[in-house]
């Protein structure tokens, strides 16, 4: 893949970087040579990004023609945006003041090349401006008031890089690009880049890394070279065709900003933001499936200022649940008045509404694996040993998970198919995981999970690697078709 850095006029960048190609903001935009590159890496580095300047439209041709611009016109619009600065500022409050702490002035300039700066000290802060606001030079102000503050950000052009920084500059942007090459040597016949999130730490993720490496093979002969990625290359997703987030999701947390800002680049996601922001709350899920009339456990949504009247009418035993619960935890089931009120108001404290259910005890939960409006898989999960979960968790945070089996779809019985893709279809058509419970002939949907756990060993049971196969082989024709 070509590396093209962009500027005003070839001599305003002045820094030799082997295999870089330095082109003119003119010669980009008339075409030419530059716009038959099937494949190419932008590196805008105008002296404005302003709209409809050189700069904007570099950035607006760069993805026009199917290339790879940094930063993009996404970018270029939150470097405009103010809510977004103060934003951020927030989001990064600790590191900044920790970052800041020694300086005695009102004010400070951090200058960040390719996501580095000269100064160790500010190299955390630097990586995770660079995330947020992926550009290849930045210039981010702070403001002192009784704290610091983030008041704004802009590109460093070209030709405005300190001569002193020059040295600095090239080993971070040849560190920068050598790394993008090392990516690219790899590809023979691979066609797409495929970034799979992941969080090496996580105690119980989504698969498990049988699993991982079963969906790296399944991805190579369909046609990705894949890469793990984590939550420190949020600065790096437009570099890739598709992004496949195995770690466990949630609205408020950085794989659902994964999704969005992949969305909004143009990559394939599952899990696409919609899809996590629907099924990874209870309150939404409940609502969505009673005006559908899908049946599921009576279900009640609740505020504090229920809680009193509530207590009087409800039956017993019943399950609470905070709104994103996830993997049974935040899940509570209550067996009297007095439990309810101490459980309710400890969930309440973070949510305004959570949702109570019917318990509905079974011996098992079944679990339909969807994926492109499709079952793929269909396991049952038993329930923790002498509890009314699948997993159980002590006092001391320790989990214990009652077994599992899986069977080919044709074996489970046909209104617990149908019942989970009539469910499943209400959301989307990405990879989801309906959990489901059956009571003689009727079928109750409990809820629909995105992100699905695939572990290799349980769920891959029946199909092997023809699972993993068949969710790439789906991947592949959402790019194939993208790209046309």
């Amino acid at each position: 893949m070509d590396v093209l850095v962009v500027v005003n006029e070839p001599q305003d960048w002045g820094l030799s970087i082997r295999g870089v190609q330095v082109v003119s903001a003119r010669d980009y935009l008339r075409g030419g040579t530059h716009s038959e590159l099937r494949r190419a890496n932008v590196f805008n580095l105008c002296r404005s990004y302003r709209y409809q300047s050189t700069g904007y439209y570099v950035s607006l041709l760069a993805a026009a023609r199917g290339h790879r611009p940094l930063p993009s016109i996404n970018t270029i619009q939150d470097l405009k945006s103010q809510s977004m600065v103060r934003l951020v500022s927030d989001e990064l409050e600790e590191v900044i003041q920790k970052s800041f702490a020694p300086i005695k002035s009102q004010e400070f300039v951090l200058s960040i090349y390719f996501g580095r700066n000269l100064a160790r000290r500010y190299e955390r802060l630097s990586r995770q401006l660079f995330n947020l606001f992926p550009a290849p030079l930045l210039r981010a102000r702070f403001v002192h008031n009784r704290r610091w503050q983030l008041t704004g950000l802009s590109p460093i052009a070209a030709k405005d890089i300190p001569e002193t920084h020059h040295d600095f500059v090239i080993e971070a942007a040849s560190a920068y690009f050598s790394g993008r090459r090392r990516h690219q040597r790899r590809r023979s016949t691979l066609r797409y880049d495929l970034a799979v999130l992941h969080n090496p730490e996580e105690p119980t993720p989504p698969s498990n890394p049988r699993a991982l490496q079963r969906f790296v093979r399944a991805a190579a002969a369909v046609g990705f070279e894949t890469e793990f990625i984590t939550r420190d290359d949020y600065g790096r997703l437009a570099e890739f065709d598709a992004l496949f987030i195995r770690e466990t999701t949630n609205v408020n947390h950085h794989t659902f900003r994964f999704a969005q800002r992949a969305a909004a680049e143009g990559l394939v996601v599952v899990d696409d933001p919609d899809s996590i922001l629907r099924c990874t709350n209870k309150v939404y899920l409940a609502e969505l499936l009673t005006r559908h009339r899908i049946r599921g456990p009576k279900t009640i949504i609740i505020t504090r200022e229920d809680l009193a009247s509530l207590t009087r009418t409800l039956a017993f035993p019943c399950i609470l649940k905070q709104p994103d619960s996830a993997f049974s935890a935040g899940v509570v089931k209550v067996d009297d008045g007095q439990a309810f009120r101490d459980a309710a108001a400890h969930l309440l404290d973070r949510s305004d509404l959570i949702i109570c259910q019917e318990f509905l005890p079974t011996e098992f939960d079944w679990r339909i694996g969807v994926f492109g409006r499709k079952p793929l898989y269909a396991c049952r999960y038993y329930m923790a040993k002498s509890h009314w979960q699948i997993v159980r968790r002590d006092d001391k945070g320790r989990t214990l998970e009652g077994d599992a089996d899986t069977l080919p779809i044709g074996e489970v019985p046909p209104q617990v198919v149908r019942a989970a893709l009539r469910a499943v279809n209400l959301i989307g058509d990405g990879l989801y995981g309906v959990d489901l419970k059956q009571i003689g002939r009727q079928v109750h949907v409990i809820e629909i999970n995105d992100n699905p756990s695939i572990d290799a060993g349980v769920e891959d049971a029946v199909l092997g690697q023809d699972l993993y196969q068949a969710i790439m082989h789906g991947l592949m024709q959402r790019v194939e078709a993208r790209k046309r």
